[in-house]
């Protein structure tokens, strides 16, 4: 009773009666109430969406998975099982071609029932696709060890697409394989008639070998074929599962659109060469169209240079438009007396190997050489050379103030090419790049004493 009263009088004092302090304690009632409702509707982590499960258990609500929705917990589960079906599937095919190695070709080669060409002509690069696999899987795993080591269970932290696009110099070996597999098939079927031993080896193999799973070796050479045709599938169903604000998602979407791109390419290369079976085909989109074509002009480029492909970087590469000033001079290259072509160009550097192993990510090494690769726009069905690579360490690159639509390639003491884009900013792009890359090489001094100054020593030159 006494602290009723003396309640009643602090009440009183404060001005505070008691109709006031029943609404204070409703409204505080309500707001605890919104606050506990806010909280059992929460957004969802992935998506933002407030469809959360109201949970009345405190513990139970304290246990709900991040604050995932029904739809996103279902989602991160799908992504998981997406993810580990391509890591266990890239094992299951390094296995089969450990098959191929150790079963087959080191049998019949230890054994003399064929000659190194004949091993050569049927097993093809297995090699170095057993190389990249190894490579390629090792990375994958030490990715998924971390994500489970740092407690990641649904795998978010592990980003295939990315990993895929840093090997993505894969996709060419599989390409020799997969063009050789018409007629490494061939020779096996003649061999096999006219070697009764290797006859006997083979059905002898099938049949008693437990390892082989009583598969035959042309089922095992298909291997490398049903691999890259299925990295797009197991791409789509990682792309599905994977929302749009996560990291790898656009990695995801460019590494299905390149391995595409290259069995696109793969299929053109067998009609040409008038094989009758294709890799599976995929819908074509200008994009492909323009990927596809990309490819082929980058082999192109890569056979005239002579380079090994992971030691080469393809700058830049597009149409731009070409003339040749008879005199050689930076004057009226702007007018219209210059007759300009349309003419492809590939800006190609060769960098030096930081590490021993090519595959390995890491830092690119110092600029070895750097070249322009002039091609001519397609003619029957073929790229062809417009001239010999222009290689940047004997080459200057100026512009003049007054054209600045146009740039200037001079060769030291040969020819001069004057070079432009239908978008001026993107001409300009094209300019700082080779530009860049020709002061990498040798004396920039030096070079500079070997031309007039008036060519060069210009008081208005680009940044």
């Amino acid at each position: 009773a006494t602290r009723t009263k003396s309640a009643d009088v602090e009440r009183a004092d404060s001005g505070i009666g008691q109709m006031a302090a029943r609404k204070w304690r409703n409204r505080a009632s309500e707001t605890l109430s919104s606050l506990q409702a806010w909280e059992a509707h929460r957004p969802c982590t992935d998506c933002g969406e407030r469809d959360l499960p109201v949970e009345t258990d405190v513990q139970n609500c304290n246990q709900r998975r991040a604050d995932l929705c029904e739809k996103c917990r279902k989602r991160r589960t799908e992504r998981k099982e997406s993810v580990l079906e391509f890591v266990n599937t890239e094992a299951s095919y390094g296995e089969d071609l450990r098959i191929i190695k150790e079963e087959f070709y080191l049998p019949m080669q230890v054994a003399g029932l064929l000659s190194q060409e004949q091993l050569q002509g049927i097993f093809s690069n297995i090699q170095e696709l057993i190389d990249l696999n190894e490579s390629f899987l090792e990375i994958l795993q030490e990715e998924i060890d971390q994500a489970f080591d740092q407690g990641d269970d649904d795998l978010m932290t592990v980003c295939i697409g990315e990993i895929f696009l840093e090997f993505v110099n894969m996709l060419p070996a599989f390409q020799t394989y997969c063009l050789q597999q018409s007629s490494s098939v061939n020779m096996l079927n003649a061999l096999e008639k006219e070697k009764e031993l290797l006859r006997i080896f083979l059905n002898v193999s099938q049949n008693d070998n437990t390892a082989l799973r009583r598969m035959n070796l042309r089922s095992f050479l298909m291997a490398p074929l049903q691999r890259v045709t299925k990295y797009p599938l197991l791409l789509s169903r990682i792309i599905k599962a994977t929302t749009e604000y996560h990291p790898d998602h656009g990695s995801l979407r460019e590494a299905k659109s390149r391995i595409e791109s290259h069995l696109e390419h793969i299929n053109m290369k067998t009609k040409q060469e008038g094989n009758t079976w294709t890799l599976r085909s995929f819908r074509q989109d200008s994009k492909k169209k323009r990927e596809v074509i990309n490819i082929e002009m980058r082999e192109t480029a890569l056979k005239t240079v002579g380079w090994l492909r992971e030691e080469t970087r393809f700058v830049m590469e597009g149409s731009l438009q070409l003339a040749q000033p008879p005199d050689g001079q930076w004057v009226k290259k702007g007018s219209k007396t210059l007759k300009f072509q349309n003419m492809q160009v590939l800006l190609l550097v060769n960098m030096k190997r930081v590490s021993e192993s090519s595959l390995e990510s890491a830092e690119p090494g110092p600029v070895k050489d750097a070249v322009l690769v002039l091609i001519r726009d397609k003619n029957n069905g073929k790229f062809h050379l417009l001239r010999e690579p222009l290689r940047l360490s004997n080459c200057i690159v100026s512009t003049d103030p007054d054209c600045d639509d146009t740039f200037e390639l001079i060769e030291i003491r040969r020819e001069a090419f004057v070079f432009r884009d239908s978008d001026r900013a993107r001409t300009h792009h094209w300019f700082r790049q080779i530009r860049r890359y020709s002061r990498e090489l040798g004396s920039w001094k030096k070079r500079r004493n070997a031309l007039p100054n008036i060519m060069i020593s210009t008081p208005h030159t680009r940044p």
